[in-house]
């Protein structure tokens, strides 16, 4: 989901979070705690890069961007989950039921 978003350019933290809580219609709510280590974790597997920026009213935020390698794991990301995709709508359908009863 990360390398998704950063897939639209480059992000901070704090906007992250907030794009998937957006993405997920408040479904899903990530803290720093949770996100951090994975931006940390996807960084030292060379997949995004990040770099420090001084906003106008001087604070540092760090931004993280994609690297090649990043969109390469993404493209094969996607193809992964669109195969589950093909498999669960062909199971429930392309509108599934919530319930089973």
């Amino acid at each position: 989901m990360i390398l998704s978003i950063l897939s639209h350019g480059e992000s901070y933290g704090y906007q992250i979070i907030q794009n998937i809580e957006e993405l997920s219609d408040g479904e899903w709510e990530w803290s720093e705690a949770m996100l951090y280590p994975v931006l940390h974790r996807l960084n030292a597997d060379g997949l995004i890069q990040s770099q420090w920026k001084v906003m106008d009213n001087g604070r540092r935020r760090k931004y993280y961007s994609l690297t090649k390698q990043g969109k390469e794991a993404l493209a094969k990301e996607r193809k992964e989950w669109m195969s589950v995709h093909e498999v669960f709508e062909q199971l429930w359908g392309p509108q599934p039921q919530l319930s089973l009863g």
